[in-house]
């Protein structure tokens, strides 16, 4: 190794991981330390009104009462898109009544999403989810008295009020699932919808088959240098637009721990060396159907040496560089879409709500 290369990499040595319930998942040091501190969870499409009402998945007389009921409320899938009215106050789901989708004969098979807990709805009132995606022209079918237009949630979902994403999330994350496994994985068979939308059986061998989520650790990995600086880690891959960086992600693999996966993942795409982490919060992910989740992560040096396979750049950026990218004020730094959790993480770390403990 010459003095320009890179230092290697140092993964965390699992022989030295401390089992204290004050270590927060990272190598045991001479004095405990506390995680850093948590915030609030205010990332997008989190926070929905709605009661799952899991007791009543099993009862399908409970939701056919659901169904009928006062102020019951469909909100009806097309190809992944929700239905999008738009008003002076902007845009907003447009949920469609269930005696207007049964009129139209659609068939389509109900999730129940839960029941509404809102001042602007009957206590309890019914929400379910519907795919119309076998439709061709979605938008003329009779469900509105105001025209509509689907709207992929990745567009739309920024402008969307914050509960309102949360239960499309919900919602599209159920109906894609369903239309992506059809089929028994255990013996080939034709599965069919039980339990209100939330598992799928399979009439030959009796398999019962759960929607799926998969867990991604998201990092915000910081490191104060020699300079006094604190700086966290980003990473840009290839086709992003402009100069956009985020920050390193990647699946929990099986065997795992939130925090093995996070530190094995920052090794591995960045090449640095790392030490201590700590869970800081979660976003549920309907793209299509991941549970991001935020970890802090102690980087022990400066050098980087990342995957160019999995990354096109990594960088370093201080909470100013940061700042200014958050404000759109940066003209060598574009900040993550603002409904990522991503953007939340950064936001809070700017803001001094997340402290990297001393070492």
């Amino acid at each position: 190794m010459t003095a320009d290369e890179p230092a290697p990499a140092r993964r965390a040595d699992p022989a030295t991981l401390s089992l204290d319930e004050n270590a927060g998942g990272g190598p045991s040091t001479a004095e405990p330390w506390v995680p850093p501190r948590p915030f609030p969870v205010a990332a997008a499409m989190t926070g929905s009104p709605l009661d799952r009402a899991a007791e009543l998945r099993n009862r399908p007389a409970a939701q056919e009462a659901l169904w009928g009921g006062a102020d019951g409320a469909v909100l009806t899938l097309w190809r992944g898109k929700p239905p999008i009215l738009f008003d002076q106050d902007g845009p907003r789901l447009a949920w469609a009544e269930p005696s207007a989708v049964d009129a139209a004969g659609f068939g389509a098979e109900r999730v129940l999403l839960g029941r509404a807990v809102s001042e602007n709805a009957a206590a309890g009132a019914g929400r379910f989810a519907v795919d119309l995606s076998t439709l061709e022209e979605p938008e003329a079918a009779p469900l509105w008295t105001d025209p509509v237009k689907f709207i992929d949630l990745r567009s739309i979902g920024p402008d969307l009020p914050r509960a309102e994403a949360a239960i499309t999330a919900e919602a599209k994350a159920l109906i894609e699932w369903h239309g992506a496994h059809p089929r028994c994985a255990r013996c080939g068979a034709a599965t069919r919808m039980a339990i209100g939308g939330w598992r799928r059986d399979c009439p030959e061998c009796g398999a019962k088959h759960f929607p799926r989520t998969d867990p991604v650790v998201i990092m915000l990995a910081t490191r104060t240098g020699p300079d006094g600086v604190e700086r966290v880690l980003l990473g840009r891959q290839p086709g992003w637009p402009g100069n956009m960086h985020s920050l390193l992600a990647g699946y929990v693999e099986p065997g795992e721990t939130i925090e093995e996966a996070a530190l094995r993942e920052t090794v591995e795409e960045a090449g640095v060396a790392v030490g201590r982490a700590a869970y800081l919060t979660c976003q549920p992910w309907p793209f299509p159907s991941t549970l991001m989740i935020g970890v802090w992560v102690e980087v022990l040096s400066d050098a980087l040496s990342p995957d160019l396979e999995e990354l096109e750049t990594c960088r370093w950026a201080s909470k100013a560089e940061v700042r200014a990218a958050l404000r759109g004020e940066s003209d060598r730094l574009d900040a993550p879409r603002v409904d990522a959790i991503a953007r939340t993480l950064l936001e809070a770390w700017v803001a001094g709500k997340v402290a990297s403990p001393t070492v």
